[in-house]
């Protein structure tokens, strides 16, 4: 009598890989996703007896889908446009957080939560490495990263400042110029130097650098009457003179002696100057900067010639305090934000998780897969180290699904189904035939 439970076994697998089929076809424009292959195998045999030869007599007792297989061959990259999406070129899994446990994607599409973290889109927090001031810290554990617009680039004060101008030759000795300079506290407060140029002789002027009174913690003192003297409205901070050759080029920077917050000093004259603000009245350390009066090539940034005196590209390398404006991910994972202030500043690296078998992890759904023995435990590093893939920041990972290829399963699982549906028809006429010979 016919078997029926062998094209039943065939139906049940047919079945199963319909069923992936379809769920390769629904996931078809899933961010990340990565296709399911049925695999089948067949079942135990009987074995009826052995022929005249000696060779086993077995009969099949049909089939079953032996595994579900992952794909994990990487999808098209799509440019978004998002800074907090981010796609995967290669091997690897982003490594995100839910309570105390870790699970892996590869659909980047993160976005800042409200409590300015980087999260998935099922809001677990995305893992890797913290920036310290700007840095990566050797051999840290992995963390959350805030990316959050209240992150905050502190303040630089000013080491260096440096501007153009030129000198009237033509004026008359007494004849004076004056530019500003903006310079920047450790607090992040700024503050006007200026810088004031009067003739003294033929190619010769004397120059002059002061602040606002206001701005300097002074005590005044009092007066011959015992009544407190009024703060200065602007204190000299340093004095000298300046030497022009006939070519209007600087030659000679006369520094004068240390006064009451500022004092320059030189040992040649392509060296830049030495100044030291004291005193700042808002409580910020005391201000150390160069004056440089020469460029890189040697040439004097100060000249005179019988041009308008004028001053131009001020320059100087201060900055206040920052909020984050902006961020972008490079190839290894680095984050690099930019603030208000124009500074540039390492915010975090992602992380990936490598996996010694990826045909392993346990899919937990959401685009998330889960760690199992059979995948052994993740590796963790940067992107582009030991076999990890890289990024590509602003794109995603689309599904790796082939349309034509799902297609061409999806008609031999629908063959295969129809083969077995009419074997089950052949054994009920054969054994309605079997039950009609008693007639």
């Amino acid at each position: 009598m016919p078997v029926f439970s062998i094209p039943l076994s065939g139906l049940t697998a047919n079945s199963t890989a319909l069923s992936a089929i379809a769920n390769n076809l629904a996931n078809l424009n899933t961010v990340g996703y990565k296709q399911t292959r049925a695999v089948f195998r067949d079942l135990f045999y009987q074995t009826l007896g052995t022929s005249g030869s000696g060779s086993p007599i077995q009969l099949g007792t049909g089939s079953a889908v032996g595994e579900l297989t992952t794909i994990f061959s990487g999808g098209s990259i799509e440019p978004s446009g998002l800074p907090t999406d981010v796609a995967i070129k290669g091997n690897g899994f982003f490594v995100v957080q839910n309570a105390e446990d870790y699970q892996f994607t590869r659909a980047g599409n993160f976005h800042v939560g409200d409590d300015d973290y980087l999260v998935s889109e099922e809001g677990q927090r995305v893992m890797g490495y913290p920036a310290v001031n700007g840095t990566i810290p050797t051999g840290q554990s992995l963390g959350p990263l805030c990316l959050g617009k209240g992150q905050i680039s502190p303040a630089s004060a000013t080491t260096s400042l440096q501007f153009s101008a030129n000198l009237n030759a033509d004026q008359n000795v007494g004849t004076s110029f004056s530019t500003p300079v903006t310079v920047y506290d450790s607090l992040g407060g700024n503050h006007v130097v200026t810088f004031k140029f009067t003739k003294t002789d033929a190619n010769e002027w004397s120059y002059e650098a002061s602040m606002p009174g206001s701005e300097l913690d002074i005590t005044p003192g009092k007066d011959a009457m015992g009544n407190d003297l009024a703060v200065p409205e602007s204190v000299t901070l340093s004095s000298g003179t300046l030497q022009f050759g006939g070519n209007g080029k600087l030659i000679a920077v006369d520094p004068p002696g240390a006064s009451r917050s500022v004092s320059i000093s030189t040992s040649k004259p392509a060296d830049a100057s030495g100044m030291v603000i004291n005193g700042l009245g808002n409580g910020a350390e005391n201000l150390s900067m160069t004056w440089a009066l020469f460029s890189g090539t040697g040439e004097g940034l100060l000249t005179q010639a019988v041009a308008p005196s004028n001053a131009s590209t001020s320059r100087q390398d201060g900055m206040g305090a920052g909020s984050l404006l902006d961020f972008a991910i490079s190839e290894d994972g680095l984050i690099q934000g930019l603030f208000s202030n124009g500074k540039t500043m390492v915010l975090g690296q992602l992380a990936l998780a490598n996996f010694a078998n990826p045909e392993g992890l346990s899919r937990a759904g959401s685009n998330n897969f889960s760690s199992t023995l059979s995948s052994g435990v993740p590796v963790f590093g940067v992107p582009g180290s030991g076999g990890r893939g890289t990024l590509a920041g602003g794109a995603l990972e689309l599904s790796n699904v082939d349309i034509a290829r799902e297609f061409a399963q999806m008609i031999m699982a629908q063959r295969g189904f129809q083969a077995n549906a009419r074997a089950i028809t052949t054994f009920d006429e054969i054994a309605q035939e079997t039950i009609n010979l008693k007639r």
